[in-house]
């Protein structure tokens, strides 16, 4: 599969939504971050043909809102938890049996909550994502609302800065954008319990964005954690992160 291609499926409301695949073993479904998009976090910078090598099937959505899926601008197209609800349908639409789940960020965030609702994978990977980073939305949400409202004044300095630069650079759709950041559910701690299958919480060593990477590990039944390279932003660009994904779920 080439950068450029992509399939695309209805998910639960019709809504058409892009998904990429690269490789032909095991399914692993990888769910990119915010203001991201499959290509930018999983193929880009090799991960997914490094997982294809490894024996995998990458399955790499572009989330609602971003990338090739449609942006609504429609309210009622981001009910509570729709990012959940819509990995759900494109489980049920390639009929994944057996497969595991992986994701950076916000795409770590959906894929604790897509565990909580039922979805049952082998193993989990969360990463880029802390204990703090499940809870607290309202705030984060709050931070990225404010910088697409502000979008056009903030300058070089303004804490808002980088996260204008990467929405002009990935041409996010401002306004589905700041729709869907009103529908993504917190976590509490308490509930981590659910989540039984052996799981990697793995984060840039400089990586703190969404709080404490150990905290996390810890509170998790069945947890290991590992630290690359880099950054929240940077450590994408790392080989390491496919490669100690790959470690953890080969083992």
């Amino acid at each position: 599969m080439s950068e450029a291609g992509y399939e695309t499926f209805a998910s639960f409301d019709g809504t058409e939504l892009a998904f990429h695949r690269m490789g032909e073993g095991r399914p692993l479904l990888l769910l990119h971050g915010l203001f991201s998009d499959a290509r930018t976090n999983w193929i880009r910078f090799g991960h997914a043909q490094r997982l294809a090598e490894a024996g995998f099937e990458a399955i790499m959505p572009d989330l609602r809102a971003h990338g090739h899926s449609a942006r609504p601008y429609d309210s009622a197209a981001y009910p509570s938890d729709v990012l959940v609800r819509d990995a759900k349908a494109l489980v049920a639409h390639l009929h994944l049996g057996d497969f595991d789940l992986a994701g950076f960020s916000l795409g770590a965030r959906t894929a604790v909550r897509c565990v909580l609702s039922g979805l049952a994978p082998r193993r989990l990977v969360l990463a880029g994502m802390g204990l703090e980073g499940l809870a607290g939305w309202n705030r984060r949400s709050a931070f990225f609302i404010d910088a697409i409202d502000r979008f056009a004044e903030v300058k070089h300095g303004d804490p808002a800065f980088f996260a204008v630069s990467f929405m002009k650079t990935q041409k996010i759709d401002r306004v589905a954008a700041r729709l869907l950041l009103q529908a993504v559910d917190d976590t509490v701690e308490s509930e981590l319990g659910g989540i039984t299958m052996p799981t990697l919480v793995l984060c840039g060593e400089k990586d703190r964005d969404n709080g404490s990477p150990t905290a996390l590990a810890a509170a998790l039944p069945n947890a290991t954690i590992a630290e690359i390279p880099g950054t929240h932003m940077s450590s994408v660009t790392e080989a390491a992160l496919s490669e100690e994904m790959i470690r953890f779920l080969t083992a």
